[in-house]
């Protein structure tokens, strides 16, 4: 990797980046770097409030590794001081505040997690407590003295509060601040994150003027689309990938991605150079290369990055023969339960048995056509199921998940 010219390192480390604030700006950096052998300080923030690592999170963090192969200083910082205000980014009301432990919690989360990315011997795992907790009164006063309210505001989210007389407390204004002070004191070369975070990243640019810095480059990266094809990947929609689910789980969702997405996921997912995805969308345009075989590819390529070539394998075979051959996986979750004289209502059933979250959804999916039993589709959200004498079923419910229930 070090043997790349300078602008064949900006090339690989730009690869799939929504946008580069500024370009001459990193050539420069890299340049500097070459020619004194010091590394660049890459920063990227992780908010302590949703610890599971998805496919979402690895786009900035995949980019992440390739500073990183390329021999530059990457910190991973857990905004346990911001966490407890809450990035206000992109919302429409003001999030919950966590508490000291809640933010201790998630974080050993994320510890234990992005090592299936990063080289945990040469990441910088940081927080943002260390520095902001001592921050004092008048470090504050003094921070927020070199920005003015009339900027902050400008930012969309809280344009649009404004504008629909939703209330904005004092201490969201204060975050892009922190944010900022956070590439002050580690005296940032580039900092990363998604297109959401753009007015954050651009506000630690001037902070570290103010503090007479050089300024950070700002490289942002588009954000994922869920499985959803509609809404970012995020676990509160529940249109998101997992890299800890198993690798069935993960060979299984990726599958059910529409066509056109799979490009975005190749891109921002995989360390194929684009001349490779553009010869792979090239053949499936031609009819060459069929869009299953394309999205079964890609599949087997995130998995191994997180498992093993193995592991990877296995998915794709147990895909096929459960859903291909309509065969019964080779793993089933089983339940018992003690039979009885009266009917049970499947939705409040599946839900006691932890495979729904409320009776509603158990209701939204049989209207769906979503749950089967031994083969027959069950579509009356009204179904109730005998359970007067011992038996066994096979229960099928959503995609990819299957129950045998025997009933003793």
């Amino acid at each position: 990797m070090n043997e790349m010219t300078v602008e064949e390192q900006f090339d690989f480390l730009t690869k799939g980046a929504a946008q580069v604030i500024e370009t001459e700006d990193l050539l420069a950096k890299l340049r500097k770097s070459n020619e004194t052998g010091k590394p660049l300080c890459i920063k990227v923030g992780f908010d302590p409030s949703a610890p599971d690592i998805h496919l979402g999170h690895s786009v900035v963090m995949r980019k992440m590794k390739h500073f990183q192969d390329l021999g530059h200083r990457v910190v991973f910082l857990i905004g346990d001081f911001t966490g407890m205000i809450g990035d206000p980014s992109g919302k429409k009301k003001t999030r919950p505040q966590l508490s000291r432990k809640e933010v201790e919690e998630n974080a050993k989360t994320y510890k234990e997690q992005f090592s299936k990315i990063l080289d945990p011997d040469k990441t910088v795992l940081d927080f943002n407590s260390r520095w902001l907790g001592n921050l004092g009164s008048e470090g504050l006063l003094n921070l927020a003295s070199r920005y003015t309210a009339a900027r902050i505001l400008e930012r969309d989210d809280f344009k649009s509060r404004l504008e629909n007389q939703k209330p904005i407390f004092l201490h969201e204004l204060f975050y892009p601040l922190m944010q900022a002070y956070d590439s002050v004191f580690l005296e940032c070369d580039v900092e990363m994150g998604g297109t959401d975070q753009t007015f954050n990243l651009l506000v630690g640019r001037e902070i570290m003027r103010e503090y007479n810095q050089e300024p950070q480059v700002v490289l942002t990266l588009p954000l994922l689309v869920g499985l959803d094809g509609v809404e970012k990947m995020s676990k509160s929609l529940g249109n998101y990938i997992g890299i800890n689910e198993p690798p069935k789980e993960i060979y299984g969702k990726i599958m059910s991605i529409n066509d056109e997405i799979m490009w975005d996921y190749y891109t921002l997912c995989t360390d194929l150079t684009p001349n490779e995805i553009e010869r792979k969308k090239s053949n499936v345009s031609s009819g060459e290369l069929h869009p299953k075989k394309a999205k079964s590819e890609l599949a087997k390529i995130i998995i191994s990055y997180y498992y093993s070539k193995m592991d990877a394998q296995a998915a794709e075979e147990e895909f096929e023969r459960v859903f291909a051959q309509k065969k019964l996986p080779d793993e089933i979750e089983e339940r018992e339960i003690n039979s009885s004289s009266d009917k049970i209502w499947l939705p409040r059933l599946l839900n006691q048995l932890g495979f729904l979250s409320s009776n509603q959804e158990g209701k939204r999916l049989i209207q769906g056509g979503g749950v089967s039993i031994d083969g027959e589709k069950i579509t009356n959200p009204n179904f109730e199921l005998d359970i007067s004498s011992p038996n066994e079923l096979i229960i099928k419910i959503g995609k990819r998940r299957f129950l045998k229930l025997r009933i003793k």
